[in-house]
């Protein structure tokens, strides 16, 4: 809406981060302050940011932004036929990389390493002093910020924006994060690697998509393939667990 008032893209696109912060800490003040459990927490954000985002949009459940008016970062039409650093591949590739970098940099500082202390361990983080609310609002208000800045490009690279275009979006979340895991989980590696398997899991999986449509899957099916690809990469860890785990050998009797 802020193109539409006459803003540029990258100017739209920060207020679209700030306001994907605001609703984290929305988010972040439900689960801490008032007790809410996180996913319940989220689940009534979501709900109240519906009739949120209807107002913003003016009544209408979609607003067009279409390249031929706007100054757009990225765009559906610029795949083909155009210099590579306008390719929308190109330009997200360089935003994923410096996301990953600011990431990267913002984790290992005092601040971050608290973030990831409580997401691993609660208790402990309690125990060493850490201020785990503080900690668990702010995860909430980068996440989604950057779920926001994600969601701005791609209202600008499909020309427009839809109130309805956010459904599903936690299930191909968690499939990135679950699909990195599994297949990039045994690689010894840094932080920055982590958060790269994360961008590597979401290729997979539509990729996984794409492939299955391409064998005559139909498309109305898609949503019933995307939790079936899910659940099966949830559950090979733990498959892998209980069937192909080698046995531990137990020596006790033979050496006492």
């Amino acid at each position: 809406m802020m193109m539409l008032s006459g803003h540029s893209a990258g100017f739209s696109l920060l207020a679209a981060v700030g306001a994907g912060m605001l609703a984290g800490l929305v988010t972040g003040i439900l689960h801490t302050a008032m007790g809410i459990p996180a996913i319940l927490a989220g689940i009534l954000t979501q709900l109240g940011l519906y009739s949120v985002n209807l107002r913003i949009m003016g009544g209408r459940a979609n607003q067009s932004i279409g390249v031929d008016q706007y100054e757009l970062l990225v765009s559906l039409r610029w795949v083909k036929d155009v210099p590579f650093y306008q390719n929308p591949i190109f330009v997200v590739g360089i935003f994923v990389l410096l996301l990953i970098a600011v990431l990267y940099w913002f984790f290992g500082t005092e601040l971050g390493c608290s973030i990831r202390a409580t997401g691993c361990n609660a208790n402990m983080s309690r125990a060493q002093g850490i201020n785990t609310d503080i900690s668990k609002i702010l995860g909430l208000v980068i996440s989604n910020g950057i779920v926001a800045f994600s969601s701005g490009l791609f209202a600008q690279y499909q020309g427009f924006a839809d109130i309805n275009a956010g459904r599903g979006a936690i299930v191909i979340g968690l499939a990135a994060v679950i699909i990195g895991q599994v297949v990039f989980g045994k690689i010894r590696g840094n932080f920055a690697f982590k958060l790269l398997s994360v961008v590597f899991g979401s290729i997979i999986y539509y990729l996984v998509l794409q492939v299955v449509l391409k064998m005559g899957l139909d498309s109305n099916d898609l949503k019933l393939l995307a939790a079936v690809v899910v659940a099966v990469f949830l559950a090979i860890p733990y498959l892998k667990g209980k069937y192909f785990a080698k046995p531990v050998k137990r020596g006790g009797a033979s050496n006492a």
